[in-house]
């Protein structure tokens, strides 16, 4: 333990004596701090002249000053360290700043020689000769075929054969599904005219293939830093879940809990906060309730950055650990700090996206009780490779707390101030304001679907129900479930509105105008070749619920399917995901086509917050590989779907702009909304050359196809067409 000079810088009893009203008190109350100041001056002084005194200095101090020995050689150690520090962080800002200043001299310099030119051919410069340019491909060849050598090996460890080996999908032949199929009916579109890729601002990448915006070089100061913020952090976020009145009231627009800034601020004063900039706004949120996965397993995937993207398909559409800052105790995970970044969406191409860099921090608070806690991370403004972010999380998270059945009961904490990029666009501004679309209520809600998910996928047993059990065995029903998850994340990140998408909108200044955008796929379990996405929202004065229910049922396929030519769909299998029956998986067929080599693979969930319907023409034999047990994760997937979401109206009014909700119930919705925003999103390989241009002809006929899509959807729903 340290000692500092005031510590014992007197008698024992001065403290004790010190204070009072009386002129005698307030005389040795000045006497002392006079006393205390001329030690620490004198202490200053010989500081000065000798850093590290040796003992007999120690004790001429001590018999001067009236202090322990130890107490002096505690001062001068606490002296030496801050004054250490200070040149430490001066010598950190003269290194960022000389760094900086490099990094400015390099990018111009690469500028530079871009713009170079031999005065006597006009061409660029030969900056080596060719004989070492010959060698350096030759290495870097070498090296190429030494990687692919590497990836082969790894495949054939996982796949069972080497890359060059993989085959091209061939039918497994199996009775049950040897049926009369009819075509789904994209052949018309995969085919002909193409897309000029110069129409749109830039070419879209696989979510998985996206980069961080900024990989940060971090100091010993940001390490330090950043775990002061995390414990700093979980102490707060502690207190949110616990704490009800005064720190959560009831609103009284429409009962839902809301957080009081006025006991927050005094509870947690932030001198830098954002929230100062009125254009910023505050969303808030809460939630408990019961999850079907067991506390520790639950704590693990929501550390691993790809199982917490698996967890919440509709809202996370890229989640990377920049640095892990420090590895649980005992090989678990409490006491693991890491940076981490982060994207997040709601699924429309109107609504922006928002991005993070954030500390996660883990702590196991007790025996089956743990706490995670995301805070941002502000890297230094000065930064010029920086982006600046106008989301800033502050501290959010969960309790995790295990159930004697194997459930974990999750209480979960959302907290952030938003500057959006652009204006919210009209048909999103109440769910945006009311706190629902990134609020806390729609990650618990996806996290208890997605949670039964793979509990359903856990499952030995064969549950589902299909004609002539077409599902031999548990592992064909795990495969067709992998092939339906990988169906949903694709259809998710085709209509992310992130850098990597880049959508132009083609039409309707007195509609909402459908939205394209294309890249050329390449990823494994996609069609090779430039696939054109193209989508719109719009608003339909009917509940969520009603809507759902009208595009799952097969028997009203028919009425919205522009490519069925409306002919009948049966249920040729069903695998159920959840409790709630709209939370399953169905291989259908259609009747009277011309092809009887193609199904429908679809997969349909359903929260509280929200409900998805995806669907993906898929060859036969795509679907007997599946069906059989095998590895699905090359089959070629292209989806198409709707996302329907409440449109945040509800029958006691839109709730504070800054809502901050709070629920104790994930299973039910005390204000039913009044109607539904509805994203209709397709798919469609254009063309199988990368290179290839997309002309008028395949515009309007991507624009008519959503658009005859939205009209026969709004007849069947007997919605009036000008809404």
């Amino acid at each position: 333990m340290e000692y500092g000079v005031g510590d014992g810088g007197g008698s024992p009893g001065d403290h004790h004596h010190i204070g009072g009203s009386s002129d005698s008190q307030r005389r040795k109350k000045k006497r002392y701090h006079r006393h205390t100041a001329n030690q620490i001056q004198r202490l200053e002084s010989m500081f000065k002249e000798c850093p590290h005194p040796d003992e007999k200095q120690r004790m001429q101090l001590s018999r001067e000053l009236s202090l322990a020995p130890r107490q002096i050689k505690f001062w001068f150690q606490n002296r030496r360290t801050q004054i250490k520090a200070q040149h430490e962080r001066a010598d950190n800002c003269t290194l960022r700043s000389e760094n900086d200043r490099i990094r400015c001299e390099n990018i111009a310099y690469k500028e530079a020689l871009k713009n170079m030119f031999c005065p006597s051919c006009g061409g660029p410069p030969l900056h080596e000769d060719p004989y070492v340019d010959e060698q350096k491909l030759r290495m870097e060849n070498a090296q190429l075929k030494e990687e692919l050598e590497r990836v082969s090996n790894i495949a054939a460890k996982y796949i069972g054969r080497p890359i060059s080996q993989l085959p091209s999908i061939q039918p497994i032949h199996m009775s049950s599904l040897d049926l009369s199929m009819g075509s789904f009916g994209t052949q018309g579109l995969s085919v002909g005219p193409t897309l000029d890729l110069d129409l749109l601002p830039g070419n879209g990448t696989s979510s998985s293939m996206q980069n961080v915006p900024y990989q940060p070089s971090l100091s010993d100061m940001d390490n330090s830093l950043m775990s002061d913020i995390a414990s700093n952090a979980m102490e707060e976020l502690i207190s949110l879940l616990q704490t009800n009145e005064p720190l959560w009231m009831k609103s009284s627009t429409d009962g839902r809990a809301v957080l009081n800034i006025d006991t927050y601020q005094r509870m947690f004063p932030k001198p830098n906060s954002h929230s100062k900039n009125p254009n910023v706004r505050i969303e808030a949120s809460r939630d408990s309730g019961v999850v079907n996965m067991n506390g520790l397993t639950l704590v693990d995937m929501l550390m691993d950055p790809n199982k917490w993207m698996e967890l919440f398909p509709t809202i996370v559409t890229m989640a990377r650990t920049i640095e892990v800052l420090s590895s649980g105790i005992m090989g678990g995970h409490s006491g693991t700090l890491q940076l981490m970044y982060e994207e997040m969406q709601v699924l429309s191409p109107l609504v922006s996206t928002r991005e993070f860099y954030f500390v996660r921090y883990c702590q196991q608070i007790e025996q089956g009780l743990w706490a995670i806690v995301d805070v941002s991370y502000d890297f230094p403004q000065d930064n010029q490779f920086v982006p600046q972010f106008r989301s800033h999380r502050l501290p959010s998270g969960c309790f995790i707390q295990d159930m004697p059945n194997g459930y974990s009961r999750v209480t979960w904490v959302e907290h952030v101030e938003i500057e959006d990029k652009t204006p919210v666009h009209r048909l999103y501004r109440n769910l945006l304001y009311s706190g629902l679309a990134f609020g806390a209520h729609r990650w618990l809600s996806n996290l208890q679907r997605v949670c039964e998910r793979i509990a359903c996928l856990m499952v030995s047993g064969n549950s589902t129900r299909d004609l002539g059990s077409v599902i031999p065995s548990a592992e064909g029903k795990r495969s067709m479930m992998k092939l339906a998850h990988r169906m949903i994340t694709n259809f998710c990140a085709s209509i992310s509105t992130s850098s990597s998408h880049r959508w132009t909108t083609l039409s309707g200044s007195n509609e909402i105008g459908v939205r394209v955008t294309v890249h050329n796929s390449s990823d494994p379990g996609q069609p090779n070749g430039v696939v054109l996405s193209a989508a719109t929202t719009i608003w339909l004065p009917i509940p969520p619920q009603i809507v759902f229910n009208f595009f799952k049922d097969e028997r009203k396929r028919p009425q919205w399917d522009v490519l069925s030519n409306g002919n009948a769909v049966q249920e040729v299998a069903h695998i159920a995901n959840g409790s709630h029956p709209g939370n399953c998986i169905s291989v259908l067929r259609a009747f009277n086509t011309s092809q009887n080599s193609m199904l429908i693979l679809q997969e349909s969930c359903i929260d509280s917050s929200g409900s998805i319907v995806v669907y993906c023409p898929v060859e036969l034999a795509a679907i007997n590989i599946a069906m059989s047990g095998e590895d699905p994760s090359y089959i070629p997937l292209l989806p198409s779907g709707f996302t329907i979401s409440p449109d945040g109206k509800t029958d006691q009014g839109l709730g504070d702009r800054a809502s901050t909700s709070t629920s104790t119930n994930t299973n039910t919705n005390k204000n039913t909304s009044r109607g539904s925003l509805v994203t209709v999103a397709f798919q469609i390989l254009v063309s199988s050359l990368p290179s290839s241009k997309l002309n008028k002809e395949s515009v309007n006929t991507v624009n008519n196809l959503i658009g005859t899509t939205v009209q026969q959807i709004k007849a069947a729903l007997n919605c009036p067409t000008s809404s």
